[in-house]
């Protein structure tokens, strides 16, 4: 993984202990501290073209999200609380005030927007800037669920599905599921290093990891969704500077006004497409960090 961990080569690992589980992550950088959180099938690696450019003006944290890459696994329950997004956005929060940040911007791409805008409505004091890529919030996107969803999205139903259905049929091929993912979901081709597309595979060859992920799922469903029908539109908004990024090619463009939908919940956004698949960071990292950094500043 050099070629990747070039990308990284001056930040610092960490592993950081929160109420409910460990956060594996990397710190880099000087300035304002800077939070990015991955998606699926993703670890924080997928910042590895982004995050030394925002470095170079930024104090950068990126981490695993719970259940992901090398942070912890914690036991679920059978409303599968531990792995709702105000669950796994308390443990960034934690980690960030245990590194010395009170306040931070926070960048989210897939799940990882989910948890990013999740924790700007739960943690107001603590998200000061707030970008969300490639994602409409969970409860509008099951809100106005159809045919295109359905199939579009199958992966949703699928991971979310009963135990243990999901876990066993990943457990067998674990490289087909994040296959489909990468190369279905991408626009740009070899945006994956093999090193990088690897270790998004082998996580998913971890019975602990796949069912943490299926568990993930199975809370956007329900707690998610619930969570942001009680927050929408008036009764809370998400106060501070948003940028809404997404990709020009995908389902987020196709489906959706999504600047429109952002607006029903936050009191500053901007933003527009991006000419890329659905890994903006990974397919378009000169203008995705073009964004970012005009945002961001």
């Amino acid at each position: 993984m050099i070629g990747v961990l070039a990308g990284f080569e001056d930040f610092d690992e960490f592993d950081i202990a929160t109420s409910d589980t460990t956060i594996h992550g990397r710190r880099g950088g000087a300035g304002p501290p800077v939070l990015l959180l991955h998606g699926v099938p993703e670890t924080h690696l997928m910042w590895h073209r982004v995050a030394p450019r925002l470095a170079e003006r930024f104090t950068v944290v990126a981490t695993d999200l719970r259940g992901f890459g090398a942070s912890g696994t914690p036991p679920s329950t059978p409303d599968h609380a531990p792995y709702s997004m105000r669950a796994i956005a308390r443990d960034q929060v934690e980690v960030m005030r245990a590194l010395g940040y009170e306040r931070f911007a926070v960048v989210g791409h897939d799940r990882g927007a989910r948890c990013a805008y999740r924790m700007a409505l739960d943690h107001r004091e603590a998200v000061a800037r707030l970008a969300v890529l490639d994602v409409v919030p969970t409860g509008e996107a099951f809100g106005r669920a159809d045919t295109d969803f359905a199939l579009g999205y199958w992966v949703w139903s699928f991971l979310a599905a009963p135990e243990p259905v999901p876990e066993r049929l990943v457990a067998a091929a674990p490289s087909v599921l994040v296959d489909h993912m990468l190369d279905s979901w991408s626009r740009v081709p070899d945006a994956f290093p093999p090193e990088v597309r690897a270790a998004y595979t082998a996580q998913f060859a971890d019975p602990a990891t796949v069912h943490a992920i299926c568990e993930e799922y199975r809370a956007a469903a329900t707690l998610d969704r619930e969570h942001d029908e009680t927050d929408r539109g008036m009764r809370r908004r998400i106060g501070c500077p948003t940028l809404a990024l997404w990709s020009a090619a995908g389902p987020v463009a196709e489906w959706y006004e999504p600047l429109d939908i952002w607006q029903a919940w936050a009191d500053d956004v901007r933003g527009g497409p991006i000419d890329s698949g659905h890994f903006l960071p990974e397919e378009a990292p000169d203008e995705t960090a073009r964004h970012l950094l005009d945002f961001l500043a």
